[in-house]
């Protein structure tokens, strides 16, 4: 084979694998990064090498972008976005720093919200369900069964679309219907790794009308300011 067939040969694979990723998730995606004041770029190996080269295009577009480790990197705060780029999603210094991201209240990527509403995350996650979750860019077999271990006892404090425990007995006002975009918000802050009980004295004093993703965007701000 000459230099022109294996040319042709990686453009396919690279078509196939660009045919693959779902639209809505690459506007979510487009979304957030049109959204953040600042965008922090992470990545191991490989998958730091591929995620510098998308940091500075992101420079060259005119965004304020970030390495995370580098020694002029700014502290993350409320309004930043980082974006990590692991092909296991389990190397631990990567996962630290989306904790600390979260922590924060930073937007953080989240491939498996791209493509499972919360319920059904908490849903396969109380099934054992991990070919579900597997459906996420990143996330393998293991990873999947290592989120099933570490969220399924939270899921079960869940009560999705019902009164939470002890609610009926709080006077009126003073804590937030479970229903509708709450619920689904309590549900997607709950695969964050948040129980209700941590995110319930945050929620009543947040306008519950709001989009799923506003509540989200607010509860986890005020839990960073604490």
């Amino acid at each position: 084979m000459n230099n022109r067939e294996y040319a042709e040969i990686v453009c396919k694979e690279l078509q196939a694998g660009l045919g693959a990723i779902d639209p809505a998730a690459t506007e979510q995606f487009l979304d957030l990064l049109l959204g953040a004041d600042e965008i922090f770029c992470a990545g191991a190996g490989r998958s730091g090498f591929q995620i510098r080269g998308f940091a500075m295009r992101l420079m060259h577009m005119g965004r304020k972008s970030y390495m995370v480790g580098e020694t002029c990197t700014p502290n993350i705060t409320d309004q930043g976005l980082l974006v990590v780029c692991s092909g296991s999603g389990t190397t631990k210094s990567l996962v630290n720093h989306a904790m600390k991201a979260k922590e924060v209240g930073a937007k953080v990527a989240l491939a498996i919200l791209s493509v499972l509403t919360p319920e059904q995350v908490a849903l396969s996650v109380s099934l054992g369900d991990s070919k579900s979750l597997t459906k996420a860019s990143g996330v393998g077999n293991k990873l999947a069964q290592r989120i099933i271990l570490e969220l399924k006892d939270k899921i079960k404090k869940l009560g999705i679309g019902e009164p939470m425990s002890g609610e009926m007995d709080v006077p009126a006002g003073t804590a937030p219907v479970v229903t509708g975009n709450l619920s689904q918000a309590i549900a997607a802050l709950a695969v964050l790794g948040y129980t209700p009980d941590d995110v319930m004295p945050f929620l009543s004093g947040i306008d519950t009308t709001l989009p799923v993703e506003t509540i989200i965007a607010q509860t986890l701000k005020a839990i960073g300011k604490k």
